[in-house]
């Protein structure tokens, strides 16, 4: 097969004779390899290479001995100058499949190999020990990692020591899960195991971040409640100056450097003629990554579902006496978004929702008549079906700029703003 582009999930796209899609993993535009098909995939096959007959000439060596395995990256193999065009693409597409025909997206700010400080491990007890990795692509089977490319080095060096300490604990009978986050305080790490914890269990946790320097280990029965095991100070960072202490497990933008090219092109986007009495929603606020950005520059009412994640933003607000400046409210945006009539009193919407966009808000915030609505999303589909809401109510595109935070994965964050003269 003759691999004829990369589509959306970081694959080689090839035609068999019948005119049918081939999704070619790890394989590259231009090459021809010869492929076994695995299995339906979309509406077409998954296929894995057997040989490449021809490599690309932008074919590269990848640096992490895992990579063809690990699920964790898709695009390690491609020159830089290609992958990084075919990531601007993303967003370029996204745009114009939104009905933005001339969009044409800032350059794209690059992540480094090395910065990434958050992560999602998956646990796996064997024969002899514990498996400590990612999900193998498009499985189940775990790689058990020994390097990681992508990882700060301090959650790296995390890695071969939590397997041993999870070897020994009796709360992981069969699989479970561990999300480590590289706060300011240091690694904060959660582990979801099927079995609870031992008196012995509790006290290796607590050993274990003893000696690694790490200011709480937390614990939740898979599907259910966390609790901290030990808490040796407080899981503490900062965002734009402000102290927050995030819950365990919290979402956090997965490299400093992409936090901040986002909070500067949200700073950039806002209106440049404001009162001090202007005001903008920020829907899905997190803990407050933009929130406490956007402060100094306009009020700011911040809106979040998520009990703990709300919590830790209220509290931060308030301990760094931002009353006045910034308003939190708890609400799930799902179930109840804010009504085109809540929306129509601020200058500014500013929304950073979760994978799957904002369908159940999109509408309102276009109905609402808002005059600048600043969309940061992970993903480019979502944002194509949100931006053409925006499109039909009359916004144009002011700008775009795509972030790559997920390095030589087939994700990509961005920040996108529109704009509308609102109706007399």
């Amino acid at each position: 097969m003759r691999i004829e582009r990369i589509g959306a999930d970081g694959d080689g796209l090839a035609m068999d004779g019948d005119g049918r899609a081939l999704y070619v993993p790890f394989s590259l535009p231009g090459e021809l390899v010869h492929t076994s098909i695995t299995g339906k995939h979309g509406n077409g096959f998954a296929a894995t290479v057997d040989a490449i007959l021809e490599p690309s000439p932008d074919r590269v060596v990848p640096p992490c001995p895992h990579f063809n395995h690990c699920g964790g990256c898709a695009l390690q193999h491609w020159r830089d100058e290609p992958y990084i065009a075919w990531k601007s693409g993303l967003l370029q597409g996204a745009l114009r499949r939104a009905g933005y025909a001339d969009a044409e997206p800032a350059a794209t700010i690059r992540t480094l190999p090395g910065r990434r400080r958050r992560v999602d491990l998956a646990l796996r007890r064997v024969q002899g020990g514990v498996e400590v990795g990612l999900h193998e692509a498009r499985g189940a089977e775990v790689i058990d990692l020994t390097a990681c490319t992508v990882l700060d080095p301090a959650i790296a060096a995390l890695i071969a020591p939590l397997r041993a300490l999870l070897t020994g604990l009796s709360a992981l009978r069969r699989e479970g899960s561990g999300i480590i986050n590289l706060l300011d305080s240091g690694p904060d790490l959660l582990l979801r195991t099927d079995g609870p914890p031992s008196l012995s269990d509790r006290n290796k946790v607590t050993e274990f971040a003893r000696v690694h320097d790490m200011p709480r280990i937390s614990w939740a029965l898979n599907g259910g409640e966390t609790e901290a095991i030990c808490a040796l100070r407080p899981a503490a960072t900062k965002l734009s100056g402000v102290t927050v202490l995030p819950p365990p497990g919290a979402f956090l933008q997965a490299a400093a450097s992409a936090e901040a090219a986002i909070v500067n092109a949200v700073i950039a986007g806002l209106p440049k003629k404001r009162t001090a009495k202007s005001r903008v929603a920020e829907l899905y606020a997190g803990c407050g990554t933009l929130t406490f950005a956007m402060a100094p520059h306009m009020r700011v009412s911040a809106y979040e579902g998520d009990l703990p994640a709300f919590n830790a933003l209220r509290q931060a607000a308030n301990q760094a006496g931002l009353a006045g400046r910034v308003e939190t409210t708890r609400r799930d945006l799902a179930r109840q978004p804010l009504s085109a009539k809540e929306l129509a009193a601020f200058a500014v919407a500013v929304l950073d929702p979760p994978h799957a966009g904002a369908l159940d808000q999109i509408g309102q915030i276009a109905a609402s008549g808002v005059g600048r609505v600043i969309y940061v999303s992970c993903n480019p589909a979502a944002l194509a079906r949100d931006a053409a809401v925006l499109r039909t109510a009359g916004y144009r595109l002011v700008s775009a700029t795509p972030i790559d935070q997920f390095l030589w994965s087939a994700r990509l964050e961005s920040v996108s703003v529109f704009s509308r003269e609102r109706q007399r």
